[in-house]
């Protein structure tokens, strides 16, 4: 009997403390156990993932980019800290650092000798294509391609996208090369591990862990972005080489950082994979993308707007104008509309359209369902092609004076912190030694004014710059966080 009952109390404490949770598991840790791959070995969703057979099995795949260029031109770049002053902490201070910092660029400007860049890239088909950055390769006149093997290859540039900073290369190997899987960056969610592989400061094959820290983050770069947020430590040298998930597959492109100090501080930024995926068949048949085109300019549905068009959330892209004679117009759409769904998809915020109406094939039809007068509407639209436009300076302006700017968005301003009404041009880019650079122009400045005459878009910075007299300074007004300041920009020798 003693035996007997002491078999019963054991059972019983058996079952208070666990010793048989095994077989009593909800259904939510037997579903999380069904998720340990034989792939991996590893639960990504429910257990601290095996790394180590992650970083072995792709180690072939993630590769090491050096360019050249022999003819240096002078032109605006992202290397170092532009938009905060000198690397040693001159005059700005890291107050003012750029927080959308690019890896890195070409080299110092006016060199005669070749400019070297190293950057990262991986291999996504076996026949010897990379995926990469394009600010990478940019202006390159040789890419070198480095395997972590040691074999060496020259690369060809098969087509690159500047909008999305996505760029396509070709190498001819000896041996079969391989290849990583590209994953579904749509499915990935806020929390997920996920691993980043690159040479960052040139240490071939580097690999660090994080989690996924938000999704479609916009952070300024242009009108396609929907960045990934991680804190996997990503640096100088990574930019271009693949985020990868617990399940092995590539889900971003690492491409930026926000940065005071141009280290890591756990926030960066991948290229969604399936936003380069769907570039990848214009890439490679004609070197570039043909993006459809619409017509409207739009900007963000606060809630007070929300509110007073009768609107139960603040959803969908507010149109502000419409293109004469555009696709826009002959589809019937009007100045205070708000899109809603576009071609059958949400419009969630005015971040989602661009990317929703560049990617549909030009010339068909596509329904848009649009709020009006306190009711939907459902209208036909016609995409158009999207010319090349004028968003940046000519490549003269910029050589002479070392700098780019882009028209001041909306919805840069709110990122920004600055009034979505701001009107002014934004500098997205600064050569050092220029006349731009010695005014102390920053990337991120929002310039205001040119000689105390008030500037709204590009089109009239660009007529202040050809007007000026020989020999005269512009002054210009810049916004610059909560405060603006006056500079002097001085004429290029004439």
């Amino acid at each position: 009997m003693r035996s007997i009952a002491k078999i019963v109390f054991l059972v019983v404490i058996g079952f208070a403390t666990g010793w048989f949770a095994v077989e009593n598991r909800s259904p939510a840790e037997a579903q999380a156990k069904s998720n340990i791959t034989e792939e991996t070995g590893t639960c990504g969703k429910c257990a601290l993932p095996d790394f180590v057979q992650l970083s072995e099995r792709w180690r072939n795949s993630v590769v090491n980019i050096a360019t050249e260029n022999k003819a240096p031109k002078r032109r605006p770049g992202f290397r170092g800290n532009p938009h905060g002053g000198s690397p040693r902490g001159g005059p700005g201070g890291p107050e003012f650092s750029d927080p959308f910092e690019r890896f890195f660029g070409p080299g110092g400007p006016g060199r005669s000798m070749p400019r070297r860049s190293l950057g990262s890239g991986f291999i996504f088909d076996k026949a010897g294509f990379i995926l990469t950055n394009n600010h990478v390769i940019e202006n390159a006149d040789e890419i070198h391609i480095k395997l972590n093997s040691g074999e060496e290859y020259d690369a060809k540039l098969v087509g690159r996208d500047p909008k999305t900073d996505v760029a396509v290369l070709k190498i001819e190997a000896d041996n079969e090369l391989q290849a990583i899987p590209f994953g579904d960056s749509e499915a990935l969610r806020v929390g997920e591990w996920v691993m980043a592989i690159g040479n960052p400061f040139g240490l071939d094959f580097s690999v660090t862990a994080g989690i996924v820290s938000a999704k479609g983050r916009f952070i300024g770069q242009g009108n396609y972005d929907d960045f990934i947020q991680t804190d996997a430590p990503i640096n100088p040298g990574n930019s271009g080489g693949p985020l990868i998930n617990m399940d092995g597959h590539v889900v971003g492109i690492n491409t930026s950082i926000f940065s005071r100090s141009g280290g890591n501080i756990g926030i960066g930024f991948a290229i969604p994979i399936d936003l380069a995926r769907d570039l990848i068949p214009q890439l490679k048949a004609d070197g570039k993308v043909t993006r459809g085109w619409m017509g409207v300019m739009i900007q963000k549905v606060t809630p007070e707007i929300a509110e007073s068009l009768g609107l139960e959330e603040a959803k969908g892209a507010l149109v502000a104008d419409v293109v004469d004679d555009g696709p826009a117009e002959k589809a019937g759409i009007q100045v205070g509309d708000v899109i809603m769904t576009f071609a059958g998809n949400e419009v969630e915020s005015s971040n989602d359209l661009p990317t929703l109406v560049a990617r549909e094939p030009i010339g068909d039809e596509v329904p848009v369902v649009v709020w009006r007068d306190g009711e939907e509407a459902t209208l036909e639209l016609k995409i158009a092609q999207m010319e090349e436009d004028d968003s940046v300076l000519s490549d003269d302006m910029a050589d002479e004076f070392g700098l780019s700017a882009q028209n001041l968005t909306p919805e840069i301003s709110e990122s920004l912190g600055m009034d979505p009404e701001t009107k002014g041009v934004i500098v997205s880019g600064v050569e050092p030694g220029t006349s731009a650079g010695d005014a102390g122009l920053r990337r991120g400045d929002v310039i205001l004014e040119v000689n105390r005459q008030p500037i709204k878009d590009l089109d009239a910075f660009h007529a202040k710059l050809a007007e000026r007299k020989k020999g005269k300074s512009l002054l210009l007004l810049v916004r610059r966080g909560d405060s603006t300041v006056f500079l002097a920009l001085k004429p290029p020798a004439d």
